[in-house]
């Protein structure tokens, strides 16, 4: 190993320190406006009613042919559909909201994020 190779990311000509600084500023902006991120979730309701043990229908059957015949078809696609349902319906009923935070340091996060990811591309791009 040379010790240029290491000024050479990605095997370009671009700049190790580049690369480092670009790192570090979209991890910290990164990590900013996420922080300012609350998550919350909602019930299953269909028609009004709960509906989440409804989608653990064809999961319990699916399980069921599985452990009665290990090569069911049937099963595995009951199985694997009801995985997609679930997952689908937990992210479905998630509610998003961005904490209530100054125009300052709202900028300040997206410029350390973007020009992170700038400078990231710009290491590892080949110039002189």
């Amino acid at each position: 190993m040379d010790l240029d190779d290491l000024k050479r990311p990605g095997g370009t000509s671009g700049g190790l320190i580049e690369f480092i600084i670009g790192l570090t500023m979209t991890i910290a902006g990164g990590y900013m406006l996420v922080s300012r991120v609350v998550v919350t979730s909602g019930f299953w309701n269909w028609g009004g009613y709960s509906s989440f043990g409804l989608s653990l229908v064809p999961l319990i059957f699916g399980i069921a042919f599985v452990f009665f015949n290990g090569k069911s078809l049937i099963g595995w696609i009951l199985i694997f559909a009801s995985a997609i349902i679930i997952g689908s319906g937990i992210l479905m009923n998630l509610q998003i909201y961005f904490q209530p935070t100054s125009l300052f340091n709202t900028i300040v996060m997206l410029v350390l994020f973007a020009g992170g990811i700038g400078l990231i591309a710009r290491a590892v791009m080949a110039h002189d």
